[in-house]
């Protein structure tokens, strides 16, 4: 009796697994080419406008103004540290409260953060207006301390620094705390039980327990708030009262005053690669902190 060969079957899986592989790629081309053609190629465009000059000719005189004229600098400087100072008002006001919401029980949990998503509904312009009513100088809160006697004359309280900033944490606080609450909710509560049982008090847990679990969700938040912060142009106009030059208000005027596109373009060119450098130091960040938890 003559026996058959048995069936190869590493063909099948080998068939199985290229047709994921196309259909996978397919299916991800509509994305890919969506991207493409909004993002990469008006990237490409302005990097292509910003080494032109007036004339239409290559030329690098756009860079080197933003490198010899310290007006470019300093804005840059006041950026950067407007985005910072938000950062660390959000860090401050949004771990406390996103590690409280992150305990609570669903429906209380529900019902929180509706309230906080609510803002995120409500344009930009009607917040720095409503900040702008409560802060100038004939403001509810100057009105209201003068009244109680609390102070005699007006306090500078709106067309600086200090209400760009509140204003623009009022704004990014909900986009910090979606992934805060997120990496919070997600820490195994018997971890925290453990270590109390061990003999840690509350805060010993709170601080080498679960805020460190909770770092991934933390340094989502603060990389948005901050990249998202370097690009804010409504809060910053309305609220700095034109004492606070950021790069967008700088952008705007180059185009709006003197149609200097070139100039621009570098400026944003500029900001683009500012902010490259900022998502690539987060994600060297988080491998070195997952690879530390890993070999622990």
């Amino acid at each position: 009796m003559v026996s058959l060969p048995a069936p190869d079957s590493r063909a099948p899986l080998a068939l199985h697994r290229l047709t994921g592989f196309v259909l996978g790629r397919i299916g991800v081309m509509p994305a890919l080419l969506t991207v493409g053609v909004f993002v990469l190629l008006p990237c490409l465009w302005l990097v292509w406008l910003s080494v032109l000059d007036r004339s239409g000719a290559l030329s690098g005189e756009n860079y080197a103004r933003l490198i010899e004229q310290a007006s470019y600098r300093r804005i840059f400087l006041i950026t950067f540290r407007v985005s910072f100072e938000t950062v660390l008002c959000c860090l401050v006001l949004g771990i406390p409260f996103a590690s409280y919401v992150a305990k609570l029980p669903p429906r209380a949990f529900g019902l929180v953060m509706a309230a906080v998503l609510f803002p995120l509904w409500t344009s930009l312009l009607v917040r720095a207006y409503a900040w702008l009513v409560i802060l100038q100088r004939n403001g509810l809160l100057n009105t209201w301390l003068q009244d109680w006697g609390l102070i005699d004359a007006p306090l500078p309280l709106a067309f600086n620094e200090f209400a760009t900033v509140l204003g623009m944490t009022h704004i990014m606080l909900p986009i910090f705390l979606l992934p805060t609450i997120s990496a919070m909710r997600s820490v195994d509560g018997n971890l925290l039980k453990a270590s109390e049982s061990m003999g840690a008090s509350g805060l010993r847990t709170y601080l080498s327990v679960f805020l460190p679990l909770s770092l991934s969700g933390i340094l989502a938040g603060t990389i948005l708030v901050f990249v998202m912060s370097l690009g804010f142009y409504v809060t910053p106009a309305i609220l700095g009262g034109g004492n606070v030059q950021v790069i967008s208000m700088r952008i705007a005027r180059s185009l709006s005053t003197y149609s200097n596109f070139g100039a621009s373009s570098a400026i944003g060119v500029v900001l683009l690669i500012c902010v490259f450098a900022v998502l690539g130091l987060s994600l060297l960040l988080r491998r070195r902190l997952s690879g530390g938890k890993e070999t622990k």
